[in-house]
């Protein structure tokens, strides 16, 4: 059942640990070892051995917020399903913690607490990280990590309507750009003044 719910990746990243010394590039500016292949599942490695061994692998990057492991929602969510964790802003940028950070006890008139380690959430989530994720998993089953073909549809579908939308408010900019052009296109000065007729000499009597 935990098969069905959990990819067998997850739990070795977890697990991993991450922004040591790349031993093969350890002399080279970007040698910290903060990749991780999700086909190997293997250690952590650094920029050039993804260039050398994982190139065409799936492959996440993990970052690190005061000395936790984090993750950026944007590439996590193209593989896990993240329903239900706590995500928070951090230099610009959407993220979620990979495990539980140790905190002090919850004060009074905290309403939103991790399902898992208690710690208390901004927002209405049931998880501070994967890590209490995939343990709330283990105890209950009621919660999956395994994106489904709903998510997929959902995602071609908002991809689809935002497509749209983007081409009828480029058409619509276009039509706007052209009415302004034609009502600011000078007309042709009107002739106020008639010429007038070439007169005629009345002819001269007998």
């Amino acid at each position: 059942m935990e098969s069905m719910l959990v990819p067998p990746w997850l739990e070795p990243l977890l697990s991993t640990a991450f922004f040591s010394v790349c031993r093969t590039h350890g002399d080279a500016a970007r040698s910290e070892c903060n990749m991780y292949c999700l086909d190997c599942s293997g250690d952590a490695f650094c920029f050039y051995c993804r260039s050398s061994k994982h190139k065409d692998h799936q492959v996440i990057q993990i970052r690190r917020s005061s000395y936790h492991d984090v993750v950026r929602v944007a590439e996590i969510q193209k593989v896990l399903d993240i329903s239900g964790v706590q995500t928070y802003v951090i230099n610009s940028a959407r993220v979620l913690f990979l495990n539980e950070r140790p905190q002090p006890k919850s004060g009074k008139g905290v309403s939103h607490l991790c399902e898992v380690c208690a710690r208390s959430l901004l927002d209405p989530f049931r998880f501070c990280s994967l890590g209490c994720k995939l343990v709330g998993i283990k105890r209950k089953g009621d919660a999956s990590f395994i994106l489904d073909n709903n998510n997929k549809i959902n995602e071609e579908g908002i991809s689809r309507r935002v497509s749209n939308e983007e081409e009828e408010l480029r058409q619509g900019t276009q039509q706007q750009q052209q009415h302004i052009i034609y009502s600011t296109t000078p007309s042709p000065p009107s002739n106020s003044r008639r010429r007038k007729g070439i007169p005629h000499r009345a002819p001269f009597g007998s």
